[in-house]
């Protein structure tokens, strides 16, 4: 890894800290970012003993402005048409939580890119839009199907409709982000969240996510047998952590 990369990886007591790493141009996601993101979070993918929770952030003042427009200018291009779409999807499906922490500009694209994380954390900065009608297109990274789910479909529709800007605080209370904090405390906190995530049991951290996304795709009495048909019982830790309730610091 080096400081040219587009994407930084930094690997912590069990959390992989994941850095969108093109501040001078707020981090817009190029394909060549996406590529290098990809290759990442598929190789996290396999790494279940060493890594329980992902971190997604943004370095310098913002997360991200969204899709790069003058790299498609440029002529850059992804391995496939739907490339971004399967990556997004592909963090939606890892294994571990993944936390997005977010500062400044996070619009469109990079909106549906926190949209595939399973928490979010928003610093007081953080502004939150979904501008594709600004430029005459249309989604097709998810964001007509992940933000109704997020958010609800009439405050989803007013965001896409409207293409006005959330604000940090806002987004919580809209169900769009979990906590909304200062800047300077946006690191910290989303550290003591991951924290407060890998102390569970990762089996049933990897269940939970699993049996949330896959009862999605059901109603509820569907959903309910498939929990059923699919959570996959006591994890191997089972047994020390019982034996340990009770004692002092447990």
């Amino acid at each position: 890894m080096t400081d040219n990369d587009l994407v930084l990886r930094e690997d912590r007591e069990g959390v992989a800290i994941l850095t969108l790493n093109r501040p001078e141009a707020l981090n817009a996601l190029s394909p060549n970012l996406f590529v290098e993101l990809r290759s990442i979070i598929d190789q996290i993918a396999t790494e279940t003993d060493s890594v329980g929770c992902v971190i997604l952030r943004g370095k310098g003042k913002s997360f991200s402005a969204g899709n790069d427009l003058k790299a498609i200018q440029r002529g850059e291009r992804a391995p496939s048409a739907h490339f971004q779409a399967d990556t997004l999807a592909a963090i939606e499906n890892m294994p571990q939580s993944v936390i997005a922490a977010v500062q400044g500009h996070c619009y469109t694209g990079s909106l549906e890119l926190v949209l595939a994380c399973d928490l979010l954390v928003a610093a007081e900065s953080a502004k939150f839009a979904d501008t594709h009608g600004k430029w005459s297109m249309t989604p097709t990274w998810g964001m007509s199907q992940r933000l109704p789910r997020r958010i609800g479909v009439l405050k989803a529709k007013e965001m896409m409709l409207t293409g006005r800007v959330v604000s940090g605080t806002e987004s919580v209370s809209l169900g769009l982000a979990n906590y909304c904090v200062p800047d300077d405390q946006l690191d910290a906190r989303t550290w003591q969240l991951a924290q407060q995530i890998i102390q569970n049991s990762w089996h049933t951290l990897r269940a939970d996510k699993s049996l949330i996304l896959g009862g999605q795709q059901h109603h509820l009495n569907a959903g309910l047998q498939y929990e059923r048909e699919n959570s996959p019982g006591a994890g191997p830790d089972m047994a020390e952590r019982v034996a340990g309730f009770g004692k002092k610091g447990s």
